[in-house]
């Protein structure tokens, strides 16, 4: 944990967080604070900054914060994902996070097993606390938005071109296409599929409505290692 993140509903009229949760015993069972210590804290959503330990209990710590920083820059790239094995997701959404991806779109596909929307793991508390452990390895404040989508072709028909806003829309896919572009210089929309890829059917639906077939070698990728791969090309 890199940054300790509240909720505004938290903080006091006077500056002040209480914890009594996790990030109370990361304090002190971790960093081993003390009364005097200095932290990094950041408001959820907001501006980040430091915090000076009041008091620490065997239940709870006080801090009096002070939060003047701007939150670290957004990455610029749209996420959509086909849903991944729910286990999987959990650690693409910290990376997501980490990243500092804002708009997160997780897809129906044909190879997606239709077990996996059951999955609690797609609970928004459960995606929430994915993404608040990835801004915590950060040091970031700003928490993704994501959105879900159970049906491809409404998604691809109806929705895909609105939420690209223009950007050029990417598909990475195995197969004899382009190479991904080493470095993605301006706001793109990325689509990755599920393990195995998109079937060619989805493919052709994508181009359709202007997605751009993209490959990354000859590899066969998880999609926990293309999320990453992708994402390191372009930087805020």
């Amino acid at each position: 944990m890199n940054i300790v993140l509240f909720e505004a509903s938290e903080l006091t009229s006077d500056h002040k967080i209480t914890l009594a949760d996790r990030r109370y015993a990361h304090l002190r069972d971790v960093l081993k604070c003390v009364e005097g210590d200095r932290v990094r804290v950041g408001m959820i959503n907001g501006a980040k900054g430091t915090g000076q330990i009041l008091s620490m209990t065997t239940a709870t710590v006080d801090l009096h914060v002070e939060i003047n920083e701007a939150p670290l820059p957004c990455h610029p790239t749209t996420l959509v994902l086909a849903l991944p094995r729910p286990k999987m997701l959990r650690r693409i959404l910290r990376s997501c996070a980490e990243f500092g991806v804002q708009d997160i779109h997780i897809i129906h596909s044909y190879r997606v097993e239709k077990s996996f929307w059951q999955s609690p793991l797609l609970e928004p508390k459960k995606i929430r606390q994915a993404l608040l452990v990835g801004l915590e390895r950060s040091g970031d404040t700003r928490l993704p938005i994501v959105t879900l989508h159970r049906r491809f072709k409404p998604f691809i028909e109806d929705q895909l071109a609105a939420i690209a806003r223009e950007k050029p829309i990417l598909l990475a896919h195995p197969g004899d296409f382009p190479p991904m572009e080493t470095t993605l210089a301006e706001p793109h929309l990325i689509m990755i599929g599920p393990e195995g890829g998109f079937i060619p059917y989805e493919v052709d639906l994508a181009c359709e409505v202007g997605a751009q077939p993209r490959t990354l070698g000859p590899r066969i990728l998880s999609v926990d290692t293309t999320v990453p791969a992708i994402l390191g090309r372009t930087l805020p």
